[in-house]
């Protein structure tokens, strides 16, 4: 499994003067020499993308030739009276299938041009479904979280934990705040990710983001207390910011500056709980994030129940990438799973 998202040539990672498959888009190469030598690994996923794509234009066709009727808009993906009301209306269902069939595809490569446009496609099915109808939700983190953009995966999963709490949230009423929550502080309380009827994806996302902060300030504790007594201040800086992984820490002097003690503390307690919490949710899911193993890793249910093995694997699917990517994460959930934390 992925220990990074790869940004340069397939073959030889190179960075400069790359050019992209021209059949997926996802895939880049230094030149036609390790295009073709890669050919024989790369053709398979690439046909599934291909086909993904050619039954998306396809559906995207139909939707854009239908002449609609009372129930029915004209041309939903440009009409106003459908944005945002999908799956909803029939006729676009095999569509949103389509899109999501699509970005399965590219999640099959391993690049951060795979990721990106597989992010770009699951944030308009947001804005032609509201209500997501298909779960998405529970892919969007983590993709974020490959991504680099913390931030934004944590106002995601506050917004869904707390847009909607009487039960009351009209999902159909477009004038509504939708996906609003921008820069919540990550360092709260995870109280509303914490409960029996919470998402496991989420409190699976918000536990990696907890575990993201805590790795980075104790490195910076670190660092503080091996270099600060011996560098000038600007080389310390500098020394503390390369010690940073998470983008919430690395570009906010106020956190790289602060004495980090009291929120090392908090942070283990707030890991502590989001752990103890998606044991509760899947009693299965952290023993497979240890040791994974290809039957659950490819595993394709055909239907979950909470708290079961199917809805396990479906999860560990979603994210055991973005757990791998980052350093130390599996460490720490080894260190709580042995009482240690």
């Amino acid at each position: 499994m992925s220990k990074g998202l790869e940004t340069g040539c397939a073959v030889c990672q190179q960075h400069e003067n790359l050019s992209r498959c021209g059949a997926c888009k996802v895939v880049s190469y230094c030149g036609k020499e390790h295009q073709v030598q890669a050919r024989a690994t790369h053709k398979w996923f690439c046909n599934e993308v291909k086909r993904a794509q050619a039954t998306l234009d396809n559906e995207d066709a139909k939707l854009r030739n239908i002449q609609g009727d009372v129930l029915t808009p004209d041309n939903p993906l440009e009409n106003p009276r459908a944005i945002g009301h999908f799956w909803g209306i029939w006729e676009t269902r095999p569509y949103m299938r389509a899109r999501y069939a699509l970005i399965e595809a590219q999640l099959k490569f391993n690049t951060r041009n795979a990721v990106e446009a597989a992010t770009e496609h699951v944030m308009d099915l947001f804005r032609l479904c509201r209500s997501d109808n298909m779960g998405v939700r529970d892919l969007a983190p983590s993709l974020l979280l490959r991504l680099g953009r913390d931030q934004e995966a944590y106002d995601f999963c506050k917004w869904w934990a707390t847009c909607d709490p009487d039960g009351k949230y009209d999902w159909g009423d477009l004038s509504l705040p939708y996906l609003s929550v921008k820069d919540a502080d990550v360092f709260e309380p995870v109280d509303p990710f914490v409960g029996e009827f919470r998402s496991l994806s989420h409190g699976i996302a918000v536990t990696l983001i907890k575990i993201r902060l805590l790795v980075d300030l104790q490195a910076l504790e670190r660092a503080r207390e091996e270099a600060g007594p011996h560098v000038p201040q600007e080389i310390l800086d500098s020394i503390l910011q390369e010690a940073a992984n998470s983008p919430i820490v690395k570009e906010n002097r106020k956190i790289l500056e602060r004495d980090q003690k009291l929120y090392i503390e908090e942070l283990k307690k707030q890991v502590k709980q989001m752990y103890d919490g998606v044991n509760k949710l899947n009693k299965y899911f952290w023993a497979a994030i240890l040791h994974p193993t290809e039957k659950d890793l490819t595993a394709r249910p055909n239907y979950t129940s909470f708290g079961n093995r199917q809805e396990m694997q479906v999860q560990l699917r979603h994210w055991y990438n973005a757990w791998a990517e980052t350093p130390g994460a599996v460490g720490v959930i080894e260190e709580l799973s042995k009482g240690r934390i």
